[in-house]
């Protein structure tokens, strides 16, 4: 096993292109929401690539699949949060559609990945 191969993952590269938009994005936030929503908001964008990195380099498929949903659902939360900015006035919608095309990506990167660990159980059987 190739201990740093999900970098070579593209869902990866994506899902550190969402981190970095985030940062980016955060930068427009109001000072009263650094502790807050912007803090949720980089742990929630972080978690999508370490889950990445730690499922990959799990064992079992059950486990590498288990990592890859939780990667999924922080990767919804960031969704959801930029959502909920958008509205607040935080940022703009060209902002939040733009991050919705990198997060529409990353979920249909992580779903392939998904499958074929699918896959992998199915044969495994």
């Amino acid at each position: 096993m190739e201990v740093f191969g999900y970098r070579k993952l593209v869902s990866y590269q994506k899902a550190k292109e969402v981190v970095k938009k985030t940062y980016m994005l955060l930068n427009k936030f109001p000072v009263e929401e650094r502790y807050a929503m912007c803090d949720q908001l980089r742990r929630a964008s972080v978690s999508i690539t370490s889950n990445i990195a730690e499922g990959v380099n799990r064992y079992s498929v059950k486990d590498k699949s288990h990592f890859i949903e939780i990667a999924f659902g922080s990767l919804m939360e960031v969704s959801s949060q930029f959502e909920l900015a958008e509205e607040l006035g935080y940022i703009t919608t060209e902002d939040r559609m733009s991050m919705d095309e990198l997060i529409r990506e990353d979920a249909r990167l992580l779903s392939g990945l998904q499958n074929s660990y699918k896959s992998e159980t199915k044969k495994e059987s």
